[in-house]
């Protein structure tokens, strides 16, 4: 006897309506060891201090472990959460543990705070370009995604100003310092400027720092949350994957209280808390080990390898490129001339066993096809030049 099977309901219409990100697809693609990749955003793995987070689980498990293996509260780690409100005042943002949530990485962060400010229709400004991973949070919220025009230096006051007078915006994204994909930094003016617009228009601000703590040189820029005028509208996101390492996936939002409480209601009913013996371990490494010491080894090693890529660009790409010379973070920014298609050459770099990440999927609108993202963290000075030398013979070709 045939029985009939009737038809599934489809998937959710969000889920439809957001792609995979390209940067996940090209890291599967280029995971063979030849591959010289610049298009991953990752930490270098050998510059992880291995030794020192074994130590920390070690202690925590040999010292408490009934309570580290156990369900824990929402909020997070309490001395985890006082390391990093210590770690915050030392750079000018007095901020108490009450203030902060942990969270599972800042990706669950800016995902919490999406769920708790944004209903469907809802207006976002966002730099243009601007971090991937946001605009499919954003797009998975049903939010209307509008760019804000940028230069060199980042967003464009008076142009954010009469996108917030004309749109309306429920928030602003921000990437301050050392933009993915951009590498770069908002200048102190600018920040002020954006402080008193959100003060004046009632805006909140999403200020997302996952690279603040890797400059290599230059001065600190102060946080737009630290600007009284933006202080009780900024949420700042920050990360431990940059600093210690991803796969703890360990990260936090300091936020204004009503709102805080609203993204811990969220988190309770997304994972009811990040992972107990990951805040302890970290909460502990924090303790017993200097991480400033070790991110000046981190920053060392980095700034030589953007001063590679940076010193090989020249006989790498073609008459008529340009890129950028950011003062930390992971990333350069470059832009082609106009006649080629980064997105289209990607495949020939991949069989040259280089490869890199196209820019046109970073912008929010008016994708421009000749830019592209260079990652300088995760391979040494010499495979760096290797990488450029396999790529200049990509551009030879189609040039």
């Amino acid at each position: 006897m045939t029985t009939t099977r009737g038809a599934l309901p489809e998937l959710a219409g969000r889920v439809r309506s957001v792609g995979a990100s390209p940067v996940r697809e090209i890291l599967a693609l280029t995971a063979r060891p030849e591959v010289i990749s610049f298009a991953g955003g990752l930490p270098a793995p050998e510059l992880f201090d291995a030794v020192g987070l074994r130590d920390a689980y070690d202690r925590v498990l040999a010292e408490r472990p009934g309570q580290v293996l156990q369900y824990s509260t929402t909020e997070g780690d309490p001395a985890l959460r006082a390391a990093i409100a210590t770690r915050l005042a030392g750079r000018g943002l007095p901020t108490e543990p009450d203030d902060l949530l942990v969270t599972g990485g800042s990706q669950q962060a800016l995902t919490l705070i999406a769920t708790a400010l944004l209903e469907p229709g809802d207006t976002v400004l966002v730099e243009n370009p601007t971090y991937l991973a946001a605009l499919q949070c954003f797009g998975f919220a049903g939010a209307r995604v509008v760019p804000v025009p940028t230069d060199a230096d980042g967003v464009l006051p008076d142009a954010l100003e009469e996108l917030v007078r004309v749109e309306r915006p429920k928030l602003l994204y921000l990437i301050p310092n050392f933009q993915n994909p951009t590498g770069r930094t908002l200048p102190s003016a600018r920040r002020a400027a954006v402080a008193s617009i959100a003060g004046r228009h009632g805006l909140w601000i999403v200020e997302d720092d996952p690279y603040g703590e890797l400059r290599f040189e230059g001065e600190h820029r102060p946080p737009v949350a630290s600007y009284d005028e933006a202080a009780d509208r900024t949420v700042l996101l920050g990360s431990f994957s940059k600093v210690m390492a991803p796969g703890l996936r360990l990260g936090w939002l300091r936020a204004p209280a009503a709102l805080r409480r609203a993204c811990v209601i969220a988190k309770q009913a997304a994972d009811l808390h990040t992972s107990t013996v990951d805040q302890a371990a970290a909460a502990r490494y924090l303790a017993d080990n200097d991480l400033d010491a070790h991110l000046d080894r981190v920053r060392t090693a980095y700034r030589s390898r953007r001063d590679a890529l940076l010193a090989g660009l020249p006989d790498a790409l073609p008459a008529g490129s340009g890129w950028n010379r950011p003062e930390g973070g992971m990333f350069v920014w470059v832009r082609l001339p106009d006649r080629l298609d980064a997105t289209a050459l990607l495949a020939d770099a991949v069989a040259h066993d280089v490869a890199y990440v196209p820019g046109a999927p970073f912008f929010a609108a008016d994708p421009d096809p000749a830019t592209l993202r260079m990652s300088f963290t995760t391979h040494t000075p010499g495979e760096i030049g290797e990488g450029l030398s396999r790529l200049a013979k990509v551009f030879r070709q189609a040039f």
